[in-house]
């Protein structure tokens, strides 16, 4: 795509949408940055990217960015859909109000996103859009059933409208990161899961943990490795915006391609034993959580 065509990016208030805003402005697109607190959004607008305010979980908030964008261009060149949280838990205790918050934001905010900026795409036989999956898009763990499923809904909304629009010249592409190393995600997750029986607490206590050292570079692990950059996902993100022919996936990071290989090879019995369970915290019964902790999660060499 030319760099008249605007970029609309959401959750630009930090991580992978603030990026993605960044890298595409400073490469000479036309970005318009947004998120559902605008004030968060001063920073990029300092550095001269447009921003508008867009809450997806709100119908008038996005039918009016989408309007703004279109009135001064005639159609989204391309749209990032970004915005989204984690929610963790077990699957028993989440509340229904938490799983419904989930879906709205992670899946029913990009579809209905997605829904008002195609009529101007289709008519000018010509957009991307591209949706922020995750490695759990194509696997689960303990401990994040609800997350992972909005994002497994988000890759199977992606495959249908990738077939349903490709003849009317829009693209449709999956960004499925690993670990990206972002403070406010991180902090997030670990705050929301708060376990009600205390067969699930020292299951919290450990993936809190386990997280933590993740997301903030607390102290090394062996994820912690491997764990990416918002950075390294905005530049896969412009890529697949300016490619004529983008792929339907793009796995970024080396957890990503190896996972993902893993999973699509292994058995599901081998893959929950010799992967999950070694590599991720798993809730156990009280007479046995005296097990070590995940091989991710051990402490390599000195961490001083």
């Amino acid at each position: 795509m030319t760099a008249q065509l605007p970029v609309l990016i959401t959750g630009c208030s930090s991580g992978i949408g603030r990026a993605t805003a960044l890298r595409m402005h400073r490469s000479g697109m036309l970005v318009y940055a947004t998120a559902r607190r605008p004030e968060t959004l001063k920073p990029l607008a300092d550095d001269g990217i447009r921003t508008l305010p867009l809450d997806v979980t709100d119908e008038a908030s996005m039918r009016s960015a989408v309007d703004a964008v279109e009135a001064a261009h005639g159609s989204v060149g391309a749209l990032v859909n970004s915005a989204g949280y984690a929610l963790s838990g077990v699957v028993e205790e989440a509340g229904l109000d938490d799983m419904r918050r989930q879906f709205e934001t992670n899946v029913f905010g990009l579809a209905r996103l997605s829904q008002m900026v195609l009529p101007a795409m289709r008519a000018a036989r010509s957009g991307t859009i591209v949706n922020i999956s995750s490695i759990f898009g194509r696997y689960a763990v303990p401990g994040g059933g609800y997350y992972q499923a909005s994002k497994h809904a988000v890759e199977a909304l992606s495959d249908a409208l990738r077939l349903e629009t490709a003849d009317f010249g829009v693209r449709v592409v999956l960004i499925e990161p690993g670990p990206v190393r972002t403070t406010e995600f991180g902090t997030t997750y670990v705050a929301n899961f708060k376990p009600v029986s205390e067969d699930y607490a020292e299951f919290r206590r450990r993936t809190a943990e386990y997280f933590d050292a993740i997301y903030t570079g607390s102290r090394r692990t062996l994820a912690g490795t491997f764990t990416i950059q918002a950075d390294d996902v905005a530049r896969v993100v412009e890529r697949a915006v300016r490619s004529g022919r983008p792929h339907a996936r793009y796995p970024v990071g080396f957890l990503a391609r190896s996972t993902i290989a893993l999973r699509r090879l292994a058995p599901d019995v081998v893959f929950d034993n010799l992967f999950v369970r070694r590599a991720f915290p798993v809730p156990r019964r009280l007479d046995r959580q005296a097990a070590p902790a995940p091989s991710h999660l051990r402490q390599q060499g000195e961490s001083r």
